[in-house]
C-alpha cells in the first residue's frame, strides 16, 4: 500500500506555480476565486491551530491510548490538528481496531481477482475526482489517483452490497489526503459507510432518503417558517440537501470546515450532519424566506454554504453546537424510524 508525506509534494506544488503568489492550499486544492479571503482566515486561524496542537500533544503524551471521554469530546469539537487527525479518526471510529484485527486483509483484497464492471465504473470517475487538486492530476508525481483507485476497488470487493457509487470517490480522496495511507483510508471508509452512516450508499439509498426527511422534520420543529415554505414543494429536500449528505459536505463547505465537521462525525456519529444542516438553515432563515419559487429556493440553498460564515470554521463549529439547540440521538432515531416507515409505505403503494 501507498504511503508518502504529502507536505513535501504540496510545498513543491506551491513553488511550481508561485510566479507571484501561490493559490494552492495545504491540501493541494487550487483556489483562484477565494484565495485572499482564505488566506486572511488562515492567518487568524493559525493561532487557534497552534494552541490546539500544543494541547493535543500534551493530552496524547499523557494518554497515548485515545479513550472516549468528556475531555476528548471537548477537544474534538474544538478541532483536531492535522498532524493528529488520522490517529484520532482511526481511534474514535473503531477503524484502528478493525485494521489491527485484520492484518493483511486490505492487501488480499487488492491481490484477488477483480470484477471488471466494478473496475470500469471506478475508472470512469477517476478524472472527475478533484480536477482542481494538484495531487490528483494524473501527470503529478506521484499522483494520488492510483491510491484512490486501490481504496475504492478494495472497498467495492469488501462490501459487495454497496460496490461503488458516486460520491464515494470524494470521500476516499479526502481520507487519502489526510491519512496519507491507503490501508487507513480503506478502514475509515469501512467505518463511515458500514457503521457511522446508516445505509447511504446502498442501491435503494434508503438511509439517505430517510435522513433528508428527518432534516425536514427537524426544520419544522426548529425553524417552522422555513418548514412551511419547504412544504409547498414536494420532494424539495432531495433537491437541496442530498449532495450535502452523500458527499459529507465535500465541495459544499470550505475544506477546513469540512475537516472540522469530520472530526466530530468520526467521534460523535451522523447526528453532526444534521447540526451542520440546521445551523446553515437557521442562520440564513431571512434569505430562505425571501424565496418565491422552486428555483429561488434551490439557488438560496447553494448560496448559504458559501461566504464568510462557513469559511470561518472555528466560529462555524461553535455555532453548530449552539444554534440548533438540543439534538439527541434518541430524537433522531425516533424520526428515522417514522420517516423510513413512511418512505417504505409510499414505495410499496406505487404501482
Amino acid at each position: 500500500p501507498w504511503k508518502m508525506e504529502i507536505t513535501g509534494n504540496v510545498s513543491q506544488a506551491q513553488t511550481c506555480n508561485s510566479g507571484s503568489e501561490s493559490s494552492v492550499d495545504p491540501y493541494g486544492f487550487e483556489r483562484h476565486q477565494d484565495f485572499e479571503p482564505y488566506k486572511e482566515m488562515m492567518n487568524e486561524y493559525v493561532a487557534v491551530l497552534n494552541r490546539r496542537s500544543m494541547r493535543w500533544s500534551k493530552l496524547l503524551q499523557e494518554k497515548p491510548h485515545v479513550e472516549k471521554n468528556l475531555t476528548v469530546k471537548r477537544y474534538v469539537r474544538k478541532g483536531v490538528p492535522n498532524e493528529h487527525r488520522a490517529r484520532i479518526w482511526m481511534a474514535a471510529s473503531g477503524a484502528q481496531e478493525q485494521l489491527e484485527s485484520n492484518p493483511g486483509y486490505y492487501k488480499s483484497l487488492l491481490a484477488a481477482e477483480h470484477d471488471g464492471k466494478l473496475e470500469e465504473t471506478i475508472r470512469i470517475d477517476m478524472h472527475r475526482t478533484f480536477p482542481d487538486n494538484v495531487l490528483f492530476k494524473s501527470k503529478s508525481e506521484p499522483s494520488l489517483q492510483r491510491a484512490l483507485y486501490n481504496v475504492l476497488l478494495a472497498y467495492g470487493h469488501h462490501n459487495e452490497a454497496v460496490g461503488y457509487c458516486q460520491g464515494m470517490n470524494f470521500i476516499a480522496g479526502y481520507l487519502i489526503i489526510i491519512t496519507k495511507d491507503e490501508e487507513k483510508s480503506f478502514w475509515l471508509m469501512d467505518a463511515l459507510l458500514g457503521r457511522i452512516l446508516p445505509d447511504y450508499y446502498s442501491s435503494a439509498m434508503l438511509g439517505l432518503k430517510t435522513d433528508q426527511e428527518v432534516l425536514g422534520e427537524l426544520v419544522k420543529a426548529k425553524a417552522p417558517a422555513v418548514g412551511q415554505l419547504m412544504a409547498q414543494y414536494p420532494g424539495i429536500w432531495t433537491l437541496v440537501v442530498s449532495r450535502w449528505f452523500i458527499c459529507l459536505y465535500i465541495d459544499i463547505l470550505p475544506i477546513e470546515t469540512v475537516l472540522r465537521v469530520w472530526d466530530c462525525l468520526f467521534y460523535e456519529g451522523s447526528k453532526v450532519l444534521f447540526r451542520v444542516a440546521l445551523t446553515l438553515i437557521i442562520h440564513h432563515q431571512p434569505e430562505i424566506l425571501r424565496a418565491r419559487s422552486l428555483p429561488d429556493v434551490c439557488e438560496c440553498f447553494k448560496q448559504i454554504t458559501c461566504g464568510a460564515f462557513t469559511l470561518d470554521c472555528h466560529n462555524f463549529m461553535q455555532k453548530i453546537f449552539t444554534e440548533p439547540g438540543s439534538l439527541s440521538l434518541t430524537t433522531i432515531d425516533k424520526l428515522r424510524e417514522k420517516c423510513r416507515q413512511r418512505i417504505q409505505e409510499e414505495a410499496s403503494a406505487q404501482p
